[in-house]
């Protein structure tokens, strides 16, 4: 739905423009507009220079990201990592005590284990499974503000990827909003924030991808209108997953047992203020699915979508808050 267009010099005023980008593994997209212009090149060398900084500082895919740094040294001694990393640990550990560990940062050794970070999967035997989840837990990670981590597990490694893209919206958007600019819409691979109306006053809308593996097509629209900020977060077990002996593998883990998660729900679309918490939240109430996830979402007034595989059938289960949300409108 957005155009990838690169802007050069000012913009008319009261002009929707767009720049876009390639980041993080994706592509990213910035609609904005004000009165009297949007200064393109300045705000596109600005968003450029924070996604350098944010890959620098969090990716997993960097092997001299910080968070590899930290993954790297085996030790129970406290390790700097920034007050910026320590801060996604904090909202990553809430979502995790609310999953009851099914959601957890420090999952990696587990996608190394069954090859989700390559091209080819791998079926762990019981043995080695069990001793690859010894490795894990979020409890054996500890926070000590403003800015370091400690691990009571030398082997532990913690992977960002669930909360890291979700933070990244929320930075550019404040690159977006340090340029005096109040109207916009933040997009990182399908990730986004919106704030604000288009010039006519209109609402920004929004697709909500049918979940299938073959094609691209609308399962809902959303049409935002709000002078606050509002993140929009959707987590999928449909484009990533391996099918080997006759049977799909989702790239979603459960922390709790190693294993890919075998429920029929195929992806929750979150809506929140806080775009990290929307992505990680997103991640975990996938992970248990909606018979579970929608119970657990209602408790923590999360306004969620589940869609899910009902006899070949998509079903859609949407929470309380989903329902209630101002400013929103669902078609």
């Amino acid at each position: 739905m957005l155009a990838a267009l690169l802007l050069s010099g000012c913009s008319r005023p009261d002009q929707v423009e767009t720049l876009s980008g390639a980041a993080q593994g994706t592509t990213w997209h910035v609609s904005v507009w004000q009165a009297g212009g949007v200064d393109g090149e300045t705000l596109q060398r600005g968003i450029e220079a924070e996604f350098q900084r944010l890959d620098k500082a969090l990716s997993n895919y960097r092997p001299d990201s910080t968070i590899e740094d930290f993954n790297a040294v085996e030790t129970t001694e406290p390790v700097a990592v920034g007050a910026e990393i320590v801060g996604l640990v904090k909202i990553a550990h809430q979502v995790s005590q609310a999953s009851q560990g099914c959601y957890d940062l420090t999952i990696k050794p587990l996608f190394d284990l069954w090859g989700f970070n390559g091209d080819a999967l791998v079926l762990p035997d019981a043995a080695t499974l069990s001793h690859t989840l010894a490795q894990v837990g979020y409890s054996k990670l500890e926070m000590q503000p403003p800015d370091r981590l400690r691990k009571s597990l030398p082997e532990l490694r913690v992977d960002l990827s669930s909360i890291a893209q979700g933070y990244s919206v929320g930075r550019i958007a404040a690159v977006v909003e340090a340029a005096g600019i109040h109207n916009y819409l933040v997009e990182i691979g399908g990730e986004l924030q919106t704030r604000g109306y288009k010039p006519d006053g209109s609402p920004w809308r929004i697709g909500v991808e049918r979940p299938l593996p073959d094609g691209r097509s609308l399962q809902k629209a959303l049409v935002i209108g709000r002078d606050s900020p509002l993140a929009v977060m959707t987590s999928g077990t449909y484009r990533h997953y391996f099918d080997a002996n006759g049977k799909r593998y989702s790239h979603i883990l459960d922390a709790r047992t190693g294993k890919p998660v075998e429920h029929t729900t195929l992806s929750v679309t979150v809506l929140h203020d806080n775009p990290s918490l929307a992505d990680a939240w997103s991640t975990a109430l996938l992970c248990l699915g909606a018979e579970t996830g929608e119970a657990l979402a209602n408790s923590h007034g999360i306004a969620a979508l589940f869609i899910a595989d009902d006899s070949d059938q998509l079903r859609e289960y949407s929470t309380t808050a989903w329902q209630s949300m101002k400013g929103v409108e669902v078609q």
